[in-house]
């Protein structure tokens, strides 16, 4: 009869602690995120005071484990839609990306890294004895942003880059354009219910 009674007081508590422990067990959240951004960028080239209105197009594949700090890789393009009288500029850059959630804020820096064509306006850019028509670098592109939480999908983007491009024009033998970016940053949410980091 003793016996009897233990088994079943251990059986209760054995019982009531995998009850205690389901209950516990977290919801599922996405450990990956996506998001897609677009902005008008004005671009100063940093070449003879030319500058570019541009259109910028990219996405963040954006790793959520950790709590503090979100770590993303990024890919971003940069297209001129109008392009000054000295020079126009476009680029491709991917890279790495850090930030900081503060509430709705999310800022940010990265260093992106990529190939950038610079092509010169008119009869071309001379420099020595040279007239040139075209060119085509490695672009670095260590920059800061902000991303403003509007929605649980659509966030405001403002961001700056301070890029390095390698151009046979200048004395110097590298230009560095700012490059300037205003838009909108759509996020994906494959798990909405469960979700709400955003």
């Amino acid at each position: 009869m003793q016996i009897q009674k233990i088994l079943s007081t251990a059986a209760l508590i054995i019982g009531t602690s995998e009850l205690a422990r389901g209950q516990s067990i977290p919801i599922a959240t996405q450990q990956i995120q996506i998001s897609a951004f677009g902005a008008v960028t004005p671009v100063l080239t940093s070449l003879g005071g030319g500058k570019n209105i541009a259109v910028t197009a990219g996405a963040d594949i954006i790793f959520v484990g950790l709590r503090k700090y979100r770590s993303a890789l990024e890919i971003r393009g940069t297209y001129p839609i109008a392009d000054g009288s000295v020079n126009k500029q476009k680029s491709f850059v991917a890279g790495p990306t850090v930030e900081y959630p503060i509430g709705r804020f999310r800022p940010y820096a990265d260093f992106l890294v990529g190939r950038g064509a610079v092509r010169y306006l008119g009869d071309g850019y001379v420099f020595g004895n040279e007239r040139y028509i075209s060119s085509s670098t490695f672009v670095y592109s260590p920059g800061l942003g902000l991303n403003y939480i509007a929605t649980h999908h659509l966030a405001f983007k403002a961001d700056l880059q301070y890029q390095n491009w390698n151009v046979p024009t200048v004395p110097s033998g590298s230009i560095s354009p700012l490059v300037i970016s205003i838009g909108w940053n759509y996020m994906f949410d494959f798990n909405s219910h469960h979700n709400r980091d955003w």
